[in-house]
């Protein structure tokens, strides 16, 4: 059995995209046959039917309503499915034979751009690697944006990995040799990336050349900046055809190139990216408690954009960081400036994406209304903007452009509140075009007829359940009940039989139907016509609108980073090509958010590269020394961002790295162990950093056994003391033998977290003091965490047994049996009968020491937390004696 012509067609369209899921247009619905039935319908939860189709089985079928298709197609395309969407060529009430349908466009992970309530960057990526360099391309086909990049490739550095991780690609394309090297450079990371291999055609220089050249309208790749640089034209090119060969169209909207240099950035690997809890916090992966959380006050798409690509990439220019901080220093001095930006900002639309959507033909009538209502926004920041002294300030106000005569053209066609379709009229404005309104006022009569038809043949027939109606099915109609059915006049004739109703239509009623639709398909032709034309006229703007765009972008980075500044009592920072960093009363912006400005203890950092540039931190955990350290590194950023910083003051030579071993973290799925990732970041912070580094290590060597983790610990040091590459770094440890390297050293310096001991009572005070910490207080800390007593008790008597044949060890004199006999006795499960008793005298002492009228609040939250965890314990002991 021969199949139907149209799943002939169906097929034949299909052998050209056999890794597609291909969503064919019938009549309204998009549907999905075969295998691709299957898929969809599991991975959507659609109900799978049949279709016959000329072979003795029906065929697999599902679909989905044409205009509620693109949630759909987002859900496959998130799913890691491409999707080809094959659309009717042709007018089906007019087509001779089969309707003409063809692919208009292939959606894939990395070209996703339906969703326009999601203001982040989706990024599409082309890498290409030879030798020892990785060459990538990567484009955002929402917003035009074209970047690329060299990164080397040594084998050591985690450059191009923690480049892609910044970017976060929704889709990498590239050759099978190039995929090779990227798992070898890489390796598992790989599994967290989308790719596509391919064909090596894509990648001929040649062909790459000719393409960039036709894309830009270019005679050479000088103006470019690439010319010289073989494998970048191959990136570039080759995004440019796949992306003309998915969109099925030139993809106009990109109208620039960027040379990323990452030589004028900081560079930022991705433990540091984590451990400093940049875009997301660690462990729940929330925006809110990270830096972004804390700066992100924007008020418009693309600032939200750019400050996400502010914070991956911090200046290292110090004459480009000041230019920002003048920016944001004028606005913070002016508030009324300030307001008016912020004013203004807000009725700012994402007109990056809107003015894409324009060249790629994508806008319908709200994108133009959208565009329209920014445009008209613009002359409120020119105004607010003029006065400004500032460079960067000024520069953005020349960049918005004069955009009044487009904004007054989408005005006068379009309706204030048009519709989603574009092709079913009304969006063109009366008065607008004499041919539209004729139209229109020709069928005005026989609309109001059929209006007050209703009302005239309840009148006439005497039926009051009456209704006159309209759908697309059959037209218009008049409804009578069942009931009513004996006083339908004889003119009447049967459209339609419901269960409870009669639906009729008369001559007079079919004329005025005939006309009217006749008139109204004119219409929406004409209407669409108007509006295309209308669309097409705004594509030779398109440069100068991205260009106002960018400016839109910075300027709302910069008023968000005054916004916070004034919010936070941030300054502005000294920022210098020296190697100093000095920060007064540092303060660490997400923890002060979270807690209370008031409750946050501030600390002094002081460092350079010769006589300070190895802090080592002493204390007990919990007490502040990840966060001392983790505040000096995101301040450093801050500022090199161009953001005032959380401090009394900060000085900041640029660095040029900022390295962070934080925390313990195992990679299971991958076979790897706490300790060797820990050894892993160290090995990589070992062989990059540079004298311009900022380096942060947490209890390096505590993976391990004591003397294995003391050695590592002690060797580290020692490495970044080394003369003439002294290294900016801040180490943590409880290896409180590392703290005699200040006597060999004189660049070492010994930092620990002050504590308050008053009997059993111990208070972390978060302060950071000069001289090594004496002991870790680790069983305090169980305390804290609801370590029951019994077990902290032996602890104790075990701790004391140890220290004790320490100094026995020392001495030549042994542990005595009454050390071990009081170990054996606390260490029994049994609870002892005045454990109660002795927790309760332990809380009235912490109760008569307080001093009313000295104590702090930090100090009162910390004694009301004791308390509690005391009482706890009580209740805990007295219920177990009960038991």
């Amino acid at each position: 059995m021969a199949l139907s012509p149209m799943m002939q067609q169906y097929n034949e369209i299909k052998r050209s995209y056999q890794d597609c899921l291909l969503m064919f247009r019938l009549g309204d619905f998009y549907e999905l046959f075969f295998e691709d039935a299957e898929t969809a319908s599991r991975e959507l939860g659609l109900t799978l039917t049949g279709r016959n189709c000329g072979l003795k089985e029906r065929a697999p079928m599902c679909g989905v309503p044409f205009h509620a298709a693109d949630s759909y197609i987002s859900t496959l395309v998130k799913k890691g499915h491409k999707v080809a969407i094959c659309e009717q060529l042709e007018d089906p009430a007019t087509a001779k034979g089969i309707v003409k349908r063809d692919v208009i466009r292939v959606v894939t992970p990395g070209t996703l751009d339906f969703d326009q309530n999601d203001s982040r960057n989706l990024f599409i990526a082309s890498l290409n690697i030879s030798g020892n360099t990785g060459s990538l391309a990567y484009s955002d086909v929402s917003t035009g944006e074209l970047y690329a990049l060299e990164v080397k490739i040594d084998g050591r550095d985690d450059s191009l990995g923690s480049e892609l991780a910044k970017i976060g690609p929704g889709e990498i394309i590239l050759t099978g040799s190039t995929l090779e090297r990227l798992s070898q450079v890489i390796g598992d990371d790989l599994r967290a990336y989308y790719y596509n291999v391919l064909d090596d055609s894509y990648y001929k220089k040649g062909t790459c050349e000719r393409v960039i050249k036709e894309h830009f309208s270019i005679e050479s790749l000088l103006p470019l900046g690439i010319e010289d640089r073989p494998g970048l034209i191959s990136s570039v090119g080759s995004i440019l055809m796949y992306l003309t060969d998915t969109q099925k169209q030139d993809p106009s909207q990109i109208t620039e190139l960027i040379l990323n240099d990452p030589s004028g950035h900081m560079i930022l690997d991705r433990a540091t990216v984590r451990n400093l809890e940049l875009l997301e916090t660690l462990y729940d992966k929330n925006i809110q408690g990270s830096l972004l959380g804390v700066l992100d006050k924007t008020e418009t798409a693309m600032g939200g954009r750019l400050l996400k690509r502010y914070i991956l990439q911090p200046l290292t220019d110090p004459e480009e960081i000041n230019l920002r901080l003048d920016g944001v220093e004028a606005l913070v001095n002016d508030r009324d400036l300030l307001d008016l930006v912020s004013s203004s900002l807000r009725k700012i639309y994402d007109f990056e994406r809107l003015s894409a959507r324009v060249s790629s033909g994508r806008a319908n009538a709200k994108d133009l209304t959208a565009l329209k209502l920014t445009l008209q926004a613009l002359p409120e920041l020119h105004r607010a903007l003029k006065s400004s002294n500032s460079k960067l300030l000024s520069e953005i106000d020349s960049q918005l452009g004069d955009f009044e005569e487009l904004a007054d053209s989408i005005d006068r066609a379009v309706v204030d509140d048009p519709p989603f379709l574009i092709t079913e009229g009304g969006i063109i404005k009366d008065g607008f075009n004499q041919e539209l309104d004729d139209l229109k006022d020709s069928i005005a009569d026989a609309k109001n007829w059929i209006t007050g038809l209703e009302a005239s043949e309840k009148e006439r027939t005497g039926i009051r359940t009456l209704k006159v109606g309209y759908n697309k099915v059959f037209g218009y109609y008049i409804d009578v009940s069942k009931s009513a059915i004996d006083k339908v006049p004889e003119e009447y004739v049967r459209k339609q039989t419901l269960v409870n109703n009669e639906r009729y239509i008369t001559p007079e009623l079919k004329e005025k139907e005939t006309l009217v639709f006749s008139a109204e398909a004119r219409i929406n032709a004409l209407e669409y016509s108007i509006f295309s034309t209308l669309r097409n006229n705004i594509k030779p703007y398109i440069p100068a609108l991205q260009k106002a765009s960018s400016a839109v972008g910075i300027l709302d980075v910069l008023s968000s980073f005054a916004k916070v500044s004034i919010s936070g009592g941030f300054v502005r920072p000294d920022v210098d090509s020296g190697d100093v960093i000095q920060i007064k009363e540092g303060r660490h912006p997400a923890v002060e958010k979270m807690i209370g400005r008031e409750m946050f203890i501030p600390n002094d950092v002081l460092m350079d590269c010769s006589s300070e540039s190895m802090l080592i931190i002493t204390g007990p955990n919990m007490s502040g020394k990840s966060t001392y350290m983790r505040q000096t590194a995101v301040i450093v950023l801050m500022a090199q961002i161009g953001c005032f910083v959380p401090a009394g003051s900060a000085r900041i030579g640029v660095v040029d790295r900022v390295f962070t071993r934080i925390g313990a973290s195992d990679n299971l799925a991958y076979g790897q162990s706490t300790f060797f990732v820990e050894m892993s970041e160290l090995a990589n912070i070992l062989r990059n950093a540079t004298n311009r580094s900022l380096v942060i290590l947490d209890e390096i060597g505590r993976g391990t056994s004591t003397f294995d983790g003391l050695s590592i610990a002690w060797s580290t040091v020692e490495y970044l003391c080394r003369e003439g590459h002294k290294i900016r770094t801040m180490f943590a440890t409880h290896y409180h033998e590392l703290t005699v390297l200040d006597k060999k050293h004189d660049c070492i310096k010994n930092l620990s977290v002050d504590v308050s001991e008053n009997g059993s009572d111990i208070l972390f005070l978060h302060h950071i003091k000069e001289g090594a910490a004496s002991k870790s207080y680790g069983i305090h800390v169980a305390k804290i965490a609801g370590i029951p007593y019994q077990v902290r008790r032996g602890a104790q008597a075990k701790l004391q047994e140890l220290e004790a044949g320490e100094a026995a060890s020392r001495t030549g004199r042994g542990i005595s049996n009454e050390q071990i006999s009081i170990f054996d006795q606390v260490a029994s499960p049994e609870p002892e009968a005045d454990s109660s008793l002795e927790l309760y005298k332990d809380a009235m002492d912490t109760v008569r020491s307080v001093d009313v009228n000295q104590i702090t609040p930090v100090k009162a939250l910390n004694i009301l937390c004791t308390l509690q965890e005391q009482i706890k314990e009580i209740d805990q002991i007295d219920q177990t004696d009960t038991e």
